[in-house]
């Protein structure tokens, strides 16, 4: 099953949860091979893959991470399985780290960031998961 956007079970957990501590988010992207963006979108016709769709998003959301405090904790480049199958099936993971969740919150319900950033996920996102952790 392929998941783009949070379920409403999983977004109410993790609303429940406290919004006062720092967390990590740990983001698993498998991108889809064309960009899927909504007719009349700016970026519709340009022939855009997903992974430069996603590139779009990043440079777009970044900003607004760190106006709110976080940061990209982690980022890598995959180089090989060591423990589990040869065929790893996420193509960019990375870890995004708030100063509360609260912060986190208030990215996904900031309007601007919703109107400027998320289309560009969207269109590139094939499958994904994002967990939470708590840091330490």
């Amino acid at each position: 099953m392929d998941c783009v956007n949070p379920s409403r079970e999983n977004f109410d957990h993790f609303k429940s949860l406290p919004r006062d501590e720092p967390v990590h988010l740990l983001n698993m992207i498998r991108f889809r091979g064309a960009a899927l963006y909504p007719e009349g979108h700016p970026c519709a016709g340009l022939g855009w893959s997903g992974e430069r769709a996603f590139e779009e998003y990043f440079t777009r959301v970044v900003p607004f991470i760190e106006r709110l405090g976080g940061g990209i904790a982690w980022a890598g480049t995959f180089e090989g399985v060591i423990t589990g199958p040869a065929q790893f099936e996420w193509d960019k993971v990375f870890v995004m780290g708030f100063p509360t969740a609260g912060a986190f919150l208030a990215l996904v319900t900031d309007p601007n960031y919703k109107a400027e950033v998320v289309d560009h996920r969207t269109a590139a996102v094939q499958d994904s998961r994002l967990v939470r952790y708590r840091p330490g």
